[in-house]
């Protein structure tokens, strides 16, 4: 299954899930591909690949294929980013068949792996139409705030746009609530606002507050190597097998 995780508002916890739900995948056994497609490289950096690694932009250029951009990290396979994939997204808006360039790409090895995740730039742009196109879901990140709401509409229509125009499997499978904390009477009025008003469902496991998983990339490392036995280990865990229970 290809996923990609989205949300137009930065500060949501997508680059934090993408890395350590493909951990968490990686733990029970799935075959797993993360691919950074933000230029601003925060899954690399998350992982400690080097700025000067080959990355998804040289194999957008076609300067290297997608087999020798491949780094391995912690039992799963990673495609980083660099600081030329800033260039890729302005050269996209003349490409050829432009929003299907990465699912060219992908698709010789895609049926290697049980999940390949993307970590999707925070914008609308050629790299998440891309990135939806060659996906079977979607999932999105909140913060249980006010303004997590708003990039939340966005990112809803630009999902449906998507599958209407490009990629009628897509489907937009469902919402991940990180930094949580139920207790407090604003994250259960996002919840209820959200199941009100969005026919998506909200995963029923919550990434929970944990200093552990803010702390696991100043190692390199994700939360369950970094700190395998704390509550954000743990809640990435329960999350990876809640979702091998969900179909696209």
């Amino acid at each position: 299954m290809i996923i990609s995780i989205v949300n137009h508002k930065g500060g949501t916890g997508k680059t934090t899930t993408v890395v350590n739900l493909g951990v968490a995948f990686g733990a029970l056994g799935k075959k797993v591909l993360l691919i950074d497609l933000d230029p601003q490289g925060n899954l690399s950096y998350s992982l400690d690949i080097p700025s000067d690694s080959v990355g998804i932009s040289e194999v957008f250029t076609g300067e290297k294929n997608i087999q020798e951009s491949i780094i391995q990290k912690e039992g799963i396979d990673i495609i980083p980013s660099n600081m030329f994939l800033a260039d890729i997204e302005l050269s996209l808006q003349s490409a050829e068949d432009r929003t299907n360039v990465l699912k060219k790409i992908l698709d010789p090895i895609a049926n290697e792996y049980d999940y390949v995740l993307i970590d999707c730039p925070p914008s609308r742009s050629l790299l998440i139409i891309n990135a939806l196109v060659v996906s079977d879901a979607a999932i999105s990140t909140v913060l249980l705030d006010v303004l997590s709401i708003q990039g939340l509409n966005h990112i809803y229509r630009t999902i449906a746009e998507v599958k209407s125009a490009f990629n009628s499997k897509l489907n937009f499978i469902g919402i991940v609530a990180v930094n949580a904390d139920i207790r407090k009477k604003i994250s259960k009025e996002v919840i209820d606002f959200i199941t009100d008003n969005f026919d998506i469902p909200i995963f029923n496991t919550y990434i929970r507050s944990n200093v552990k998983i803010t702390e696991a990339p100043s190692h390199g490392e994700s939360v369950l190597g970094y700190a395998p036995t704390s509550n954000g280990a743990k809640d990435y865990l329960a999350l990876a097998k809640e979702l091998i229970n969900v179909k696209a």
